[in-house]
This record gives structure tokens, sequence and C-alpha cells, in this order.
């Protein structure tokens, strides 16, 4: 394994830790009735090559409450970006299929698309359990970033979860006061502190991790 590849899976660790610490911890459940087949959907927007794709159905296909024990679990990952190369990458690197030795089917799924123009997408009809965005740029954009937040919003269920990471503070601050500005609940947010430090000052990889709800 590279050195690069050991940095990423130490930051998807680390990644996997604040999702515990921030979602799981607070008792914050997806729930799914029991059926014969249990689904979890993810939707992950802006999602480049979608390293944390694995990791991000790991956790939340454990977080699953109301399931049958004797239903097959499925967890499905929509990824979104607007960059091409990075999402035929992901579908390169992430197939669907059971997990074996476990209950559990995942399915990906990974479109090139404009997340802040979600809705002219067949794709993205229904309504997801969680929209996840990994270091969200609200400075770099912030009417763009205003346009993808409310998007996000209105894909998630009822008790559906937004979930994002920020590289910077202040720009974690942003995203925050944007999100509830515009329809988010704030639920919880924490700071990373084993975050890798990045060459940019005051840059670290999954800095900061905020859980919302869209408001009633």
């Amino acid at each position: 394994m590279s050195s690069y590849q050991e940095q990423l899976q130490t930051d998807l660790q680390r990644l996997d830790k604040m999702l515990q610490r921030v979602v799981g911890k607070q008792g914050l459940k997806i729930s799914t009735a029991a059926s014969k087949e249990d689904t979890t959907r993810i939707l992950d927007l802006a999602c480049g090559s979608c390293n944390e794709a694995d990791t991000l159905t790991d956790f939340f296909s454990n977080l699953k409450n109301g399931s049958s024990a004797s239903s097959e679990k499925k967890i499905e990952l929509l990824g979104v970006d607007v960059r091409a190369r990075e999402i035929a990458d992901a579908k390169r690197r992430f197939k669907s299929g059971k997990i074996a030795g476990q209950n559990l089917h995942k399915d990906y799924h990974f479109l090139t698309g404009d997340a802040s123009k979600l809705d002219g997408h067949r794709a993205l009809d229904e309504h997801f359990d969680v929209v996840f965005m990994r270091h969200q740029n609200y400075w770099n954009g912030k009417r763009t970033w205003d346009e993808i937040f409310e998007q996000a919003l209105s894909k998630l269920k009822n008790d559906g979860q937004l979930v994002i990471t920020s590289y910077f503070d202040e720009e974690h601050r942003l995203a925050l006061d944007a999100i509830q500005r515009l329809g988010g609940q704030l639920i919880d947010s924490q700071q990373n502190h084993e975050s890798r430090e990045l060459p940019t000052a005051g840059k670290s990889v999954d800095r900061h991790v905020a859980v919302f709800r869209r408001k009633d």
C-alpha cells in the first residue's frame, strides 16, 4: 500500500470515528419500517471520486433501525459530481453486490451532474435518508452553495439527516449559518481533533463534522 493510500485509509477511519461521535452517539437512527427489502438511501453531493463510499455505506447500514432480523438490508449510495473524470473513477472502484458474510446488499450509482440543479435528474426523484457533503466549499461561491444546500435539504425524507464536513473553521461557521437560514435544524457540530493538517494554513481533512435535520 502506498503512503497516499495509507493516508487516505487513516483519514476515512477518522471520518468514521467522527460520524460515530456526531451522528451515532446522538441516538439519531435511520428509521425504516421492516419490509421484505429494507433500504437506506444516501445521496453524496459533490462527491468527486467518492473515496468515502464504503465508509458511509458501512456506517449508515449499522445505524439501521426497525429492520426485520430475517430481511436483507439494502443500502444504496448515489454520488453526484460535475466532474466526469472523477465520476468515472468512482464507477470503476465501487461495485454493487452482496457483502460476504453479512445480510447486506450495497448498491452504488454515480452520476455526472450539477449539485445545484438536482431536479432535472430522474434518479433523484425520490427522497433520501441521508444527504452527505464532504468538504463543502462555501466561501468559493456562496450563491452556488446556497443553492446546493437548499437542494440537499429538499432531498431529505422527513426524518432524514444532512451531514457535512469542512476543511476550515470559518468556512464551517459560514456553512452552519447558511444551512440554518435555508431551513436546516442543527443537531450537532464537532471539531475533529485528529484531523490531518494540510499544507494550507488552517486547513485539515474533515476538520469539522455537522449534522442537520430539515425544520418542520
